[in-house]
Protein backbone atom coordinates (compact mmCIF):
# COMPACT_ATOMS: atom_id res chain seq x y z
CA UNK A 1 0.00 0.00 0.00
CA UNK A 2 1.41 3.42 -0.90
CA UNK A 3 2.24 5.80 1.91
CA UNK A 4 0.22 8.65 0.35
CA UNK A 5 -3.11 8.25 -1.45
CA UNK A 6 -5.61 10.85 -2.65
CA UNK A 7 -8.72 10.89 -0.44
CA UNK A 8 -11.87 12.12 -2.21
CA UNK A 9 -14.90 13.39 -0.27
CA UNK A 10 -18.24 12.89 -1.99
CA UNK A 11 -21.66 13.81 -0.70
CA UNK A 12 -23.07 10.35 -1.40
CA UNK A 13 -21.67 9.21 -4.78
CA UNK A 14 -18.34 7.61 -3.78
CA UNK A 15 -19.18 4.14 -5.12
CA UNK A 16 -20.82 5.53 -8.26
CA UNK A 17 -17.80 7.77 -8.93
CA UNK A 18 -15.33 4.93 -8.32
CA UNK A 19 -17.22 2.73 -10.80
CA UNK A 20 -17.25 5.60 -13.31
CA UNK A 21 -13.52 6.30 -12.98
CA UNK A 22 -12.50 2.62 -13.10
CA UNK A 23 -14.55 2.19 -16.28
CA UNK A 24 -12.50 4.92 -17.99
CA UNK A 25 -8.92 3.96 -17.15
CA UNK A 26 -7.49 0.61 -18.29
CA UNK A 27 -5.39 -0.55 -15.35
CA UNK A 28 -8.07 0.18 -12.77
CA UNK A 29 -10.29 -1.57 -10.27
CA UNK A 30 -12.29 -1.20 -7.09
CA UNK A 31 -10.30 -2.91 -4.34
CA UNK A 32 -12.72 -2.72 -1.42
CA UNK A 33 -15.95 -1.26 -0.10
CA UNK A 34 -16.44 -0.09 3.48
CA UNK A 35 -20.01 -0.54 4.73
CA UNK A 36 -21.70 2.26 6.61
CA UNK A 37 -23.74 1.80 9.77
CA UNK A 38 -27.02 1.60 7.84
CA UNK A 39 -25.76 -0.97 5.32
CA UNK A 40 -25.00 1.57 2.61
CA UNK A 41 -21.45 2.12 1.29
CA UNK A 42 -19.48 4.57 3.43
CA UNK A 43 -16.15 4.32 1.62
CA UNK A 44 -14.47 2.90 -1.45
CA UNK A 45 -10.86 2.02 -2.15
CA UNK A 46 -9.91 1.89 -5.82
CA UNK A 47 -6.99 2.11 -8.21
CA UNK A 48 -6.64 4.14 -11.40
CA UNK A 49 -3.65 3.12 -13.52
CA UNK A 50 -2.18 1.57 -10.38
CA UNK A 51 -2.59 4.74 -8.25
CA UNK A 52 -4.49 4.10 -5.01
CA UNK A 53 -7.49 6.31 -4.18
CA UNK A 54 -9.85 6.42 -1.25
CA UNK A 55 -13.36 7.86 -1.50
CA UNK A 56 -15.84 8.67 1.26
CA UNK A 57 -19.55 9.40 1.34
CA UNK A 58 -19.07 12.21 3.82
CA UNK A 59 -22.14 14.35 3.25
CA UNK A 60 -22.64 17.83 1.79
CA UNK A 61 -20.23 19.78 4.01
CA UNK A 62 -17.33 19.90 1.53
CA UNK A 63 -17.12 20.30 -2.25
CA UNK A 64 -14.27 19.79 -4.67
CA UNK A 65 -12.30 22.84 -5.78
CA UNK A 66 -10.01 23.32 -8.81
CA UNK A 67 -7.19 24.09 -6.36
CA UNK A 68 -6.60 20.32 -6.44
CA UNK A 69 -6.78 18.42 -9.71
CA UNK A 70 -5.80 15.03 -11.07
CA UNK A 71 -3.12 15.43 -13.75
CA UNK A 72 -3.26 12.78 -16.48
CA UNK A 73 -0.33 12.51 -18.89
CA UNK A 74 -1.40 11.25 -22.32
CA UNK A 75 0.77 9.88 -25.10
CA UNK A 76 -1.52 10.43 -28.12
CA UNK A 77 -4.33 12.64 -29.34
CA UNK A 78 -6.61 9.61 -29.33
CA UNK A 79 -5.92 9.15 -25.62
CA UNK A 80 -6.52 12.87 -24.94
CA UNK A 81 -9.79 12.74 -26.90
CA UNK A 82 -11.10 9.58 -25.23
CA UNK A 83 -10.33 10.67 -21.67
CA UNK A 84 -11.56 14.21 -22.29
CA UNK A 85 -14.85 13.08 -23.78
CA UNK A 86 -15.58 10.55 -21.02
CA UNK A 87 -14.53 12.70 -18.06
CA UNK A 88 -16.16 15.89 -19.39
CA UNK A 89 -19.54 14.22 -20.01
CA UNK A 90 -22.00 15.91 -17.68
CA UNK A 91 -19.30 18.22 -16.31
CA UNK A 92 -17.67 21.46 -17.42
CA UNK A 93 -14.78 22.02 -19.81
CA UNK A 94 -12.27 24.69 -18.94
CA UNK A 95 -9.25 26.27 -20.64
CA UNK A 96 -5.80 24.72 -21.01
CA UNK A 97 -6.74 21.05 -20.79
CA UNK A 98 -8.72 21.35 -17.53
CA UNK A 99 -12.20 20.01 -16.92
CA UNK A 100 -14.51 19.30 -14.02
CA UNK A 101 -16.27 15.95 -14.18
CA UNK A 102 -19.92 15.42 -13.29
CA UNK A 103 -18.93 15.03 -9.62
CA UNK A 104 -17.06 18.34 -9.56
CA UNK A 105 -13.57 16.79 -9.45
CA UNK A 106 -11.01 18.69 -11.55
CA UNK A 107 -8.79 16.92 -14.06
CA UNK A 108 -5.98 18.05 -16.35
CA UNK A 109 -5.79 15.96 -19.53
CA UNK A 110 -2.37 16.84 -20.89
CA UNK A 111 -0.28 15.29 -23.68
CA UNK A 112 3.31 14.57 -22.66
CA UNK A 113 4.55 16.55 -25.66
CA UNK A 114 3.14 19.78 -24.16
CA UNK A 115 5.57 19.59 -21.25
CA UNK A 116 8.42 18.93 -23.65
CA UNK A 117 7.48 21.95 -25.75
CA UNK A 118 7.03 24.27 -22.77
CA UNK A 119 10.47 23.33 -21.42
CA UNK A 120 12.23 23.70 -24.78
CA UNK A 121 15.47 25.72 -24.56
CA UNK A 122 14.29 27.88 -27.45
CA UNK A 123 12.06 30.21 -25.45
CA UNK A 124 10.38 31.60 -28.60
CA UNK A 125 9.21 28.12 -29.58
CA UNK A 126 8.12 27.39 -25.99
CA UNK A 127 6.28 30.73 -25.91
CA UNK A 128 4.40 29.94 -29.11
CA UNK A 129 3.34 26.58 -27.67
CA UNK A 130 2.20 28.30 -24.45
CA UNK A 131 0.19 30.88 -26.38
CA UNK A 132 -1.45 28.15 -28.45
CA UNK A 133 -2.30 26.14 -25.32
CA UNK A 134 -3.87 29.20 -23.69
CA UNK A 135 -6.34 29.39 -26.59
CA UNK A 136 -7.43 25.74 -26.23
CA UNK A 137 -9.85 23.94 -23.99
CA UNK A 138 -9.09 20.32 -24.96
CA UNK A 139 -5.42 20.20 -25.97
CA UNK A 140 -4.83 19.65 -29.68
CA UNK A 141 -1.38 18.18 -30.26
CA UNK A 142 -1.25 19.13 -33.96
CA UNK A 143 -2.23 22.71 -33.11
CA UNK A 144 0.53 22.81 -30.52
CA UNK A 145 3.08 21.46 -33.02
CA UNK A 146 2.09 24.02 -35.68
CA UNK A 147 2.50 26.87 -33.18
CA UNK A 148 5.71 25.44 -31.72
CA UNK A 149 7.33 25.12 -35.14
CA UNK A 150 6.19 28.63 -36.08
Amino acid sequence: MPKISPFLWFENQAEEAAKFYTSIFRNSRITSLMPGPDGSVLGVNFQLEGQEFKALNGGPQFKFTPAISLFVTCETQDEVDALWDKLAAGGQVQPCGWLQDKYGLSWQIIPRVLGEMLSDKDRARAGRAMNAMLQMKKIDIQGLRRAFEG
